[in-house]
């Protein structure tokens, strides 16, 4: 081994010594012929051919960016608020290409006609009021009109009250998991606290065991959300920084160690449906067809596919960030109350650990 990498670097350092002397030879040459460095006109004309060609290159990769990765984008919110969040990130897209498409035409196209021509001279301003209004106010005011409409829509997003009678979850955050946690019967959650985390006894959220708001309280591993009604979220972390991402419900929150945030959306589409919409069935056509490939090599996690949503970290929280995330599901009000009799209470949990 030793004496490969004793090779390796010779010849490296021969490469080097080669290109050195390359280089002080074109040097040498540049010195004698200066003018060599001046463009010509035909120089430039190339030039100004090249920034159309670049124009047309750069439009014709935006067009076929969103023909051919435009299907992978998130369907249509299922979520109350996400169709005005959508509407806000549509028009801004919007605004963006319009504005991309008429500067980048102009510089490539004044980079052509004013190119460099011998005897030809620039025309310098030193300063210009109406231009300069020109492209203050312009763009003052547009994004004026952005920043107030997102205000206004953050503001309704973070409106979280509890008139309309909201389903209170917490999600906890550990590395690298999320465990939810119901109210139970009364949608009261009991108070907890790290430090009464007891794993021997199964006390994994830090329940306090003598508040009884925390006796009823349920604690599962797979998110339920009844379809049409608003859920307020309260999200803690055990250790690191995570982020409680739900794409589909355009919902998302820091989960910050020593403090309580929150969030609040209403599902508006149950799981059920969504599996039957066109661009979900073809998204699993799609993704079990590669899977398929996979396991036909014998490659790991290759089972057939099928959509759910899903709670994801979207802060990078350590190795195995990539793999922290829950499933959830949204249902009719009757499968939810079905489902969550079904669960065992804190009390009953702790019941059962007993000797």
């Amino acid at each position: 081994m030793t004496a490969v990498l004793t090779i390796a670097v010779l010849v490296l350092v021969g490469i080097a010594v080669w290109q050195m002397t390359k280089i002080f030879e074109l040097s040498q040459v540049r010195a004698k012929s200066a003018n060599a460095e001046v463009a010509t006109d035909e120089d430039n004309r190339y030039n100004g051919y090249l920034m159309f060609a670049f124009l047309i290159f750069i439009y014709g990769i935006t067009i076929f960016s969103f023909w051919k990765y435009g299907k992978y984008i998130l369907p249509e919110s299922s979520s109350e608020h996400g169709a005005e969040y959508d509407s806000l990130l549509l028009w801004s897209f919007v605004i963006i290409f319009i504005v991309q498409f008429i500067t980048q035409a102009l510089l490539h196209y004044y980079a052509y006609k004013y190119r460099g021509k011998k005897g030809t001279k620039a025309l310098f301003f030193a300063d210009n009021n109406t231009l300069e209004f020109i492209w203050t106010i312009i763009p003052v005011i547009v994004l004026a009109g952005l920043i107030l409409w997102g205000l206004y829509t953050w503001t309704n997003i973070m409106d979280i009250n509890e008139d309309d009678d909201p389903l209170i979850v917490e999600l906890y955050a550990q590395q690298f998991n999320w465990t939810a946690r119901y109210g139970g019967a009364d949608n009261v959650l009991g108070e907890a606290n790290v430090r009464l985390i007891d794993i021997d006894r199964a006390n994994i959220l830090g329940l306090d065991e003598s508040d009884p708001n925390a006796s009823d309280d349920v604690i599962v591993k797979e998110l339920h959300l009844p379809v049409g009604r608003k859920v307020n979220f309260k999200f803690r972390s055990q250790d690191v920084l995570h982020s409680a991402y739900m794409p589909h419900f355009r919902a998302q929150m820091n989960c910050v160690p020593g403090m309580i945030t929150e969030f609040s959306f209403t599902p508006t589409v149950t799981t059920a449906e969504m599996r039957q919409r066109p661009e979900t069935i073809e998204k699993v056509k799609r993704t079990n067809i590669l899977r398929a490939e996979k396991a036909a090599m014998g490659e790991p996690n290759s089972d057939p596919w099928e959509f759910d949503y899903v709670l994801l970290c979207n802060k990078i929280c350590g190795k195995s960030h990539y793999n922290m995330q829950m499933k959830i599901i949204v249902e009719t009000e009757e499968e939810y109350q079905a489902w969550l009799e079904g669960q065992q209470t804190f009390n009953q949990t702790m019941a059962s650990m007993q000797p």
